[in-house]
């Protein structure tokens, strides 16, 4: 064999090396597209048992104030647990948590809030110890929300 021979003996070699380690690497990435396709899809369950379960009852964000609410309720017990006063920052704060939580429940029970339409469902069983209807309003007959011009 010449010397060109095997200089060309050699470059084929080399470029089925490459030619191997590109289709092990086109091996990998589709083994990490289907695992990005899977990841993504378990994501969009995830969020969509969110949204669509877990918020049914109670939105995150009311959730998340209720908890902050508790802890500050929590925190002013603990001074007065121990005999101490209550700073009157943490007074202030139980004072505007209480406006605030006054707001979110009434922004939640107006027509279409999320505990207007758990209500609403809660009043189609006729085994519940309490009434619920009492709290909620008629439906709207049409579609004119806006009522008539005058």
């Amino acid at each position: 064999m010449s010397k060109l021979e095997n200089e060309m003996s050699d470059e084929l070699d080399e470029l089925v090396q490459i030619r191997q380690l590109l289709d092990q690497m086109i091996v990998q990435q589709d083994r990490i597209a289907r695992e990005n396709k899977t990841t993504r899809e378990l994501i969009s369950k995830f969020v969509y048992a969110m949204i669509d379960n877990a918020e049914a009852e109670i939105p995150e964000f009311m959730r998340r104030f209720a908890n902050y609410m508790h802890d500050i309720h929590d925190i002013k017990y603990m001074y007065e647990d121990v005999g101490a006063n209550v700073p009157v920052y943490i007074l202030r704060e139980c004072e505007r948590l209480d406006d605030r939580y006054r707001q979110l429940v009434t922004k939640l029970h107006t027509d279409g809030g999320a505990f207007e339409k758990v209500r609403r469902e809660m009043a189609q069983d006729p085994t519940n110890r309490w009434d619920h209807t009492r709290f909620l309003e008629p439906p709207k007959e049409n579609g004119d929300e806006t009522g008539k011009s005058e």
